[in-house]
């Protein structure tokens, strides 16, 4: 099987230096998340408790849903999703070029 080989270029090494800019955007844009959402669970339990003292802690239920937000954030921005990760991409683009080129052998 021969795969087509890419030199590197001007133009590869400014896609990977754009890439690599969008990637520090979405990790920053994440921990900034991350702090946002800690602020607002810390105010939200400091209300739960002066209007019912730990009665009833409301509260985590917004910090469970927030949770839920922060983990698919996570898994989005540092790519451990193990459905469709970055291999997962390789794989894919590799099985559809050689089904490609299977049926191009027989037209």
């Amino acid at each position: 099987m021969e795969y087509l080989e890419i030199k590197p270029t001007e133009n590869s090494r400014d896609a990977k230096y754009l890439r690599a800019k969008e990637r520090i955007t979405e990790v920053k844009e994440f921990y900034s998340k991350l702090i946002r959402s800690a602020f607002t669970i810390a105010l939200l339990a400091g209300i739960n408790y002066y209007t019912n003292e730990w009665r009833y802690m409301w509260f985590l239920w917004v910090a469970f849903a927030i949770g839920i937000g922060l983990v698919s954030k996570w898994v989005k921005v540092f790519g451990m999703n193990p459905f469709f990760g970055k291999n997962w991409e390789e794989r894919k683009i590799r099985q559809f070029m050689d089904e490609d080129e299977q049926q191009n052998k027989w037209n």
